[in-house]
């Protein structure tokens, strides 16, 4: 599986980003989806994850409310919507794909295969 994210860029504080996660390969829809990020400075961080039925999702508490994973499978896409940005949520963002067996893993290590990244900035 191949993943290309997009849809990063500058965004005043408040404002919202849509980020998407381009996958190739025929499996895509088995496998847990998942968005981390990387602040500078930072370690790579949970976001959200979404089973691949879409029947469950995951968030961590940071982004909670305000974030919404969701996935086409039909498209091999996965997309991040981000409402109420932060400057706190400045950060390089990545998507990932994980064999997971169903679970839905805030664990960076459970996935297998990951994007190039795309940059957010938030400005106050």
């Amino acid at each position: 599986v191949q993943l290309q994210a997009s849809g990063g860029g500058l965004v005043q504080a408040g404002g919202s980003l849509r980020l998407s996660c381009a996958a190739s390969g025929r499996t895509f829809s088995s496998y847990t989806m998942g968005w981390f990020r990387q602040a500078p400075g930072k370690e790579r961080g949970f976001v959200a994850a979404v089973h691949w039925s879409s029947t469950s999702t995951y968030y961590a508490d940071s982004v909670k409310g305000r974030f919404t994973i969701s996935r086409n499978n039909a498209e091999n896409t996965v997309y991040l919507q981000m409402n109420s940005l932060k400057p706190e949520d400045t950060a390089v963002y990545y998507c990932a794909a994980g064999a997971t067996g169903g679970r839905i893993s805030p664990w960076g290590h459970d996935y297998n295969y990951w994007g190039q990244g795309t940059l957010v900035t938030v400005s106050s």
